[in-house]
């Protein structure tokens, strides 16, 4: 037990170093703990046995991913560098730091995961005992309509606000270079090694357009408040959970997705409820990729492939121990990833507070070009240069981004 408690420590400062860093996903950290696991087995299977360092090394991957599904909304709100579980939350948080709000972003984020969370761990037992006996067949045969469903809830949202024409436009061309990155044999070798495109497909939809605008806005923030605790209660959290797990079951039904289609079914116009609500759904689909991986060994996510991998013996099966551990390793590193994130955010906060914006958003577009050209080369450049193309239309067109999600859906429609 103190070995594992040590690795969920050591996984959740890993997370928070992804989680701040734009580009470095968790599932890198994941795929690096994977080829580190035979030294690490030599080194600890000694005092501890085989079996238990298997699933202390899962400990700290699934630490590592709950504490950077916490932590990656520091970035996405004070620098505008997102991710595909929070990329629509990008305008909502970076409006909010506008008006001296980050901080209640931040925490609304944080709320929201842990909502999310312990709320996912909670089910994590009923939802094995449906898949184990004969669910699972039954969500499979829905994914084609669920995929279907959510497509047609994003449009009929544009056609309500009078933007169908565009609103369809965007959705087919972010779709298109969704599609394009995920089949195209496009190179991304960049200077250290090879990325995924799907950094910048995102950065340049839903993050780069967003920093172009704020450079051409005030110069300096205003100040930034933190004078609420919660700013948003539990309720948006709780919404999470429910798009979560239909998120977490069907595949291309991402945390955007899934927060868009709650907004839509459950209108939401206030923006920090809005970015807890994404925070939740997020943070319940990384369970809950445990939970599918537990009964038939399917992986859902980096993370997910990499715990199979390293302990499919011991996590595998209806409430195993293997299980069980990682679920409090869950709990354990949701406690620790919510300091971290109050934190972080305090301390970028104050930072970003001292800083003329128009610039800093310069200088973080700059570092985002330049991560881009060292993750994935100069075709990963050219990617950024279409999606920030296809990602500024729907600001000059008066609409919401959710459209843009089409860059996931439609793929998942084609396939």
């Amino acid at each position: 037990m103190t070995v594992i408690i040590g690795m969920v420590l050591l996984g959740s400062l890993l997370g928070l170093f992804s989680g701040l860093m734009p580009g470095i996903h968790c599932n890198t950290l994941a795929a690096i703990l994977l080829a580190s696991y035979p030294s690490l087995e030599s080194a600890i299977g000694a005092v501890i046995g085989k079996d238990e360092t298997a699933i202390a090394v899962c400990c700290c991957v699934v630490s590592a991913a709950v504490v950077h599904s916490f932590v990656d909304f520091v970035p996405s709100v004070f620098i505008g560098a997102p991710e595909s579980e929070d990329a629509v939350s990008v305008l909502p948080g970076h409006r909010m730091l506008l008006e001296g709000r980050g901080m209640a972003a931040v925490r609304a984020a944080a709320i929201g995961s842990l909502v999310g969370c312990c709320c996912a761990v909670a089910l994590s037992i009923p939802f094995q005992y449906l898949l184990f006996n004969g669910a699972e067949p039954i969500l499979d045969r829905l994914t084609p309509v669920v995929v279907l469903i959510a497509c047609m809830v994003i449009l009929m949202n544009e056609s309500r606000q009078g933007t169908l024409l565009w609103g369809s436009v965007t959705f087919a061309l972010s779709g298109a270079l969704g599609y394009a990155c995920m089949t195209l044999p496009i190179p991304t070798d960049g200077l250290v090694g090879e990325g995924s495109l799907l950094f910048p497909l995102l950065t340049g939809l839903f993050g780069i357009p967003v920093l172009l605008e704020s450079s051409s806005g005030r110069g300096i923030l205003p100040p930034q408040r933190d004078d609420v605790m919660d700013p948003v209660g539990m309720v948006p959290g709780l919404k999470g959970v429910l798009m979560g797990s239909v998120a977490g079951w069907f595949p291309g039904i991402t945390s955007n997705i899934g927060a868009t289609m709650s907004v839509c079914i459950m209108p939401e116009n206030r923006a920090d409820r809005f970015v807890s609500t994404v925070a939740s759904i997020g943070t319940v689909t990384s369970v809950l990729s445990l939970v599918v991986l537990s009964v038939n060994g399917g992986g859902r996510s980096g993370t997910a492939i990499v715990v199979g991998e390293i302990g499919m013996d011991q996590v595998q099966g209806f409430m195993s121990q293997g299980f069980l551990i990682l679920m409090m390793a869950t709990i354990m590193s949701a406690m620790v990833g919510y300091k971290m994130t109050i934190f972080s955010g305090k301390v970028l906060s104050a930072t970003l507070a001292r800083m003329d914006q128009r610039r800093t958003s310069r200088a973080v577009t700059v570092l985002l070009v330049a991560l881009v050209l060292l993750l994935t080369g100069p075709w990963g450049l050219v990617v950024l240069i279409a999606s920030v193309v296809i990602g500024s239309v729907p600001a000059s067109c008066g609409m919401g981004r959710t459209t843009l999600c089409g860059c996931l859906l439609l793929p998942v429609m084609l396939f």
